[in-house]
């Protein structure tokens, strides 16, 4: 199968605005001078193909990764890099579409992912500002106090650890009046730009070759291997992982799936601000919902106002407004917070009707695997993608794969 013309994957401005990982350190790329051949080619280097190279690179002779920008500047520019097990869908809810097995093992899986990321940043030495967090999910307008209570109930019986706050317990400790909340351990916070650029460099000491910018023009697969069509060179490989992010292959199917748009600020360094919010990730059980995390030199990173919409010029220009927004929904929520603004950016976001990433082989493209991190949990997903490809390309299925499959 040949795609064409221009470019394979749909090419969009992802974001808008200044974030607050600008300016982290980078891993050196290099552009491509010659036709290449590889044991695996993965096209996109930001947060999903740096874990993927860094797992990779040990399993295989020759791994190449490539990007039509610098590494991390895409979509991983813009994230906002809240590292929990809780899948955007209720435990409850999924079950419901997807059936109780299925839902369990996917919360049980984005738990162990969590951990697994977070010990694997430690054991790297990785310099990316991670810190251990718990969340607290407040009840809001998709479910009341009621519903919450359900939700860890279950969550209890499938072995997950949390607790149930009532109104009265959750304004004593954290001074938030809702109905009630879900606090839960096990989360982390980080730079997503220099955990990416981190795992980079990492790939490359383990002799993985990062090559940007590299436009892949066209893709042929084939039964033998793939083919990767730079207009000026050619990448030939065994296997082909698209790690692409919201700039999707082209002739991928798309039910299910969308990519709408949010919005983030943050404050000024040192901000005045609730003891807890330093180990605590804030978000609420609404659609869309608000959500923030603070980072180790003080500020407080609020996001949300998510919308249906993929425009580009329609994100930029709703900063302004999407701001003011955000600004009100957080002072309202923290007793005493007066928010000073430093940085405000927007872009592209991805949802599935499930929560639920895809990480998957290609249909009718031998060779070919596609991740795309769909949802809040995309640099989790990204992790469960790093931990399923392998035994894809090595023919032994994960034995959750079955998840994640093309819907």
């Amino acid at each position: 199968m040949s795609i064409n013309p221009a470019s394979a994957t749909v090419e969009k401005t992802l974001r808008s605005g200044r974030s607050v990982w600008a300016g982290a350190a980078k891993a050196r790329s290099h552009p491509l001078k010659d036709s290449i051949r590889a044991d695996v080619a993965i096209v996109g280097a930001g947060v999903s193909g740096a874990f993927m190279a860094q797992a990779l690179a040990k399993r295989f002779d020759k791994i190449v990764v490539v990007d039509r920008r610098a590494p991390a500047h895409g979509s991983t520019m813009a994230s906002t890099a809240m590292l929990q097990f809780e899948i955007d869908t209720p435990l409850i809810e999924l079950s419901e579409k997807i059936g109780p097995s299925k839902a369990a093992r996917a919360w049980r899986r984005s738990w162990r992912a969590t951990q697994a990321l977070v010990k694997l940043v430690d054991e790297e030495g990785i310099s990316c500002g991670m810190r251990r967090a718990d969340t607290l999910y407040l009840a809001g307008g998709n479910m009341g106090s009621r519903g919450l209570e359900k939700e860890m109930k279950a969550r209890h019986r499938i072995g997950l650890p949390g607790e149930y706050l009532d109104a009265r317990r959750l304004r004593e400790v954290f001074g938030i009046e809702r109905t009630g909340a879900i606090f839960s351990p096990g989360a982390a916070s980080a730079n997503p730009v220099a955990l990416t650029q981190g795992l980079l460099r990492r790939a490359v000491r383990d002799r993985v070759s990062l090559y940007s910018p590299v436009e892949i023009t066209d893709v042929i697969a084939t039964p033998h291997g793939v083919v990767l069509d730079t207009g000026k060179h050619f990448i030939e490989a065994k296997h082909a992982v698209f790690c692409t992010g919201y700039e999707l292959l082209k002739g991928l199917p798309r039910k299910g799936t969308k990519i709408t748009s949010s919005w983030a600020i943050a404050s000024r360094p040192h901000a005045k601000l609730p003891r807890w919010l330093a180990n605590t990730l804030v978000w609420e059980a609404a659609d869309p919902y608000l959500y923030m995390r603070t980072t180790p030199d003080g500020r407080l990173i609020v996001g949300g106002e998510d919308e249906d919409i993929d425009l580009p010029s329609y994100r930029a220009r709703s900063i302004a407004h999407k701001t003011a927004r955000l600004i009100a929904k957080a002072e309202k929520l923290i007793p005493g917070l007066e928010f000073t603004l430093s940085r405000q950016w927007t872009g592209a976001f991805g949802e599935s009707e499930d929560g639920l990433p895809i990480i998957d082989r290609v249909p009718d493209m031998p060779n070919c695997i596609a991740v795309m991190g769909f949802g809040g949990n995309g640099t989790i997903y990204s992790k469960i993608a790093s931990e399923i490809v392998p035994t894809l390309l090595r023919g032994r299925p994960d034995k959750d794969a079955d998840i994640f499959r093309f819907r």
